[in-house]
This record gives structure tokens, sequence and C-alpha cells, in this order.
């Protein structure tokens, strides 16, 4: 059963929040209301059989052009060792080269799978403000994680979200050319 993959569209969020919320129940993924899904349905791609089905999907975050991060990627067991998961990575992967993004993390509980594609464990997970201040003060699992952070390419020096008020001397402010005169 050959997969393809495509951009995500509307129609898909049903589909989307069916399987991301099927995994949710043991903290595999994080627990996404559909309001969030179809808010963001942009982030996601799919991928279906021949015929149509829907088989899994992948979200691509970006937080800036400083980092992106695979999310709720997953494909449905009858899907599973059939190669759309790795090309719905692919797929994610090559988004964020499109955009200029040169680093891409991600939270599993499966980097073996993540090794494959040039993810590697960061030990460090607050090298990823970002990622943190968006998703982990919200998570059950905050205090008691057991996730693996993982990055591709290097890991950036800026950081856009969080609290101003911690200093982190090593990040580097982000620069932003805005143009037109209305800013």
């Amino acid at each position: 059963m050959a997969a393809s993959i495509r951009k995500a569209r509307l129609q898909d969020a049903a589909n989307i929040f069916e399987v991301v919320n099927s995994l949710s129940g043991d903290g595999t993924l994080l627990r996404r209301n559909y309001a969030e899904i179809c808010e963001n349905v942009r982030d996601f791609h799919v991928a279906e059989s021949e015929a149509g089905i829907f088989l899994g999907c992948g979200a691509l975050h970006l937080y800036g052009p400083h980092l992106a991060e695979v999310r709720s990627i997953v494909v449905k067991p009858e899907a599973k060792g059939q190669g759309a998961g790795g090309r719905l990575l692919k797929a994610l992967l090559d988004e964020a080269e499109e955009h200029g993004i040169q680093s891409v993390c991600l939270f599993t509980r499966i980097p073996d799978f993540f090794f494959h594609y040039g993810f590697r464990i960061t030990m460090d997970r607050t090298a990823l403000p970002d990622k943190i201040y968006k998703d982990c003060q919200n998570c059950p699992r905050l205090h008691a994680c057991d996730e693996v952070a993982m990055v591709r390419g290097p890991i950036p020096r800026v950081a856009v979200l969080g609290p101003s008020k911690i200093k982190q001397p090593e990040l580097v402010p982000l620069q932003i050319a805005f143009t037109g005169t209305d800013h």
C-alpha cells in the first residue's frame, strides 16, 4: 500500500483529530482539541492510500526563522511499516528547508525512528525554550516527562517565546527585518 503525502485541508481535520487523540490517552501525543486542529490545519501533511483513505498525519510548527518542531506525527496501525511515517517526516523536513529553517526539534518516545532522518538526542531540554514554553507548561507529564528531546541541525541560539525576565545570556536577540512603513 503506497502512501501519498499532501498538505492537509480543513476537510482532514476530523481524521487528524481522531488519530492524534487516539494516542493521547497514554501520553504518546498531547491531546489536541478539534478547534486547535482546525486553526492549525495548515501545519499538517496527511498520508493517504491510493484509494484516498487517510493513513496518518504530521505537523510542522514554526516558531520563527530559527526553529521548527515536528509534532503530532502518527500513522494508523494498519499503515505501520509501510513507509507512510517516513514519507510524512520527509515532507515536513522539506517544508522546513523551504522556509530556510535549519533547526528542527521534536519530543518522542521512539527516538530510533528519528535517528534515520538526522535527528540526535539533546540531553538539555532547556536548549529548546520555545518548545518548553509552548507545550510543556500544559502537559500532564510536566514533572515526569519520559520523552526524548531531539534536534536536527544546530541548537538554536535564539528564542521568541517565554517570559522575558528569564536571563539567558547564551541566547542572541532575534533580528527581524520589516519592510514597508507599517510595523
